[in-house]
């Protein structure tokens, strides 16, 4: 297939009369040039679907009013909502957000952040605390602010926004441990440095009360459907289970709904909590527990944390941490 030619800055000075430096400087808000010879050369951009050419720009030292934000998913619900709360700071401001997505992988990471970069992009959210040796001199050589998300738990490269995720999970199985339980399974998914820190904190709060930790381990993706076949894998190798704590609420709702196919009672017989607190769980009959995490606010403190450093501004904080909470719903 042929590439197109796209229009051109002298495509549009050739149609108003005026120089192609007169075109360029108006399209990228100089004011030195007459408000009727503005409309025309708007009209005439608008016309061709005239789309600018940022590559000198990207050479050069200038500002690219970029910002690099690395996901391990693109269809996750929690970082969906971090990318709002981000883009609710970022647009006003005036900057654009290049995405990349490395699935969770630390070598992927890697190679996703070195493209960024080579986009010269003004500073860089991170999804991870945990990084490889490229990485981390890559960020170092580059000198972009870096802020990290989602984890205040692990001293950040330099800044990090989020919460502790080891207290969390600690807090939410003490109150389930409190209402009596004492067989509760963590169940694991995705086994990145998040689900670890959260097996942590379950494990710390089994071990303070005597009690047994048990944890069962996927790695394939979160889904309901891999909630559904935890639970039966803990019917046959924990059958005196009587409570869940799950890495996320997707895999509780999964569990939850294989505990009413099979007939167990829930909170009755089972006990059942997941994390962050997704629209569905809170909207569910019986609500679900879970640990409510303020995802949207963690984009919008990490994009103010970052524009303020591109402004000039000193770090401040190391690490802005927004708390969570505990929401017991129906299912405890």
């Amino acid at each position: 297939m042929v590439k197109k030619k796209r229009p051109t800055l002298q495509d549009i000075a050739d149609r108003v009369g005026a120089t192609k430096m007169t075109v360029s400087r108006c399209l990228r808000g100089g004011n030195n040039v007459s408000e009727h010879m503005r409309e025309r050369i708007f009209a005439e951009a608008e016309a061709l679907g005239y789309i600018p050419n940022r590559a000198p720009d990207l050479l050069s030292k200038s500002t690219s009013h970029a910002i690099g934000v690395l996901l391990p998913s693109l269809t996750n619900q929690v970082f969906a909502d971090v990318i709002k709360g981000v883009e609710s700071v970022t647009e006003p401001a005036g900057y654009h957000l290049m995405l990349a997505h490395y699935g969770y992988s630390r070598e992927v990471e890697e190679r996703s952040l070195a493209s960024l970069l080579s986009y010269n992009v003004d500073g860089v959210i991170l999804s991870e605390s945990q990084h490889t040796d490229r990485t981390l001199r890559m960020l170092g050589t580059a000198g972009v602010p870096t802020v990290e998300i989602m984890d205040t738990h692990t001293t950040p490269f330099e800044q990090a926004v989020g919460f502790d995720n080891v207290r969390a999970a600690y807090d939410m199985v003490r109150e389930m441990i409190r209402r009596g339980r004492r067989h509760v399974v963590y169940l694991a998914v995705r086994l990145d440095a998040r689900t670890l820190q959260r097996q942590e904190g379950y494990t710390r709060a089994m071990e303070e009360q005597g009690l047994i930790p048990v944890t069962l381990r996927s790695e394939q993706r979160s889904s309901f459907s891999v909630g559904a076949t935890l639970l039966q894998r803990i019917l046959i190798e924990a059958p005196d289970t009587d409570a869940i704590f799950c890495t996320n609420d997707d895999v509780a709702i999964g569990a939850f709904f294989e505990c009413q196919r099979q007939g167990i009672e829930v909170p009755g017989q089972m006990a059942i909590a997941g994390f962050h607190g997704h629209n569905v769980g809170q909207v569910m009959v019986p609500t679900l527990a879970s640990v409510i995490t303020p995802r949207e606010q963690v984009g919008q403190r990490a994009a103010e944390a970052l524009l303020a450093r591109l402004s000039g501004a000193d770090m401040g904080e190391q690490a802005i941490d927004l708390g969570y909470r505990i929401e017991s719903g129906g299912t405890l």
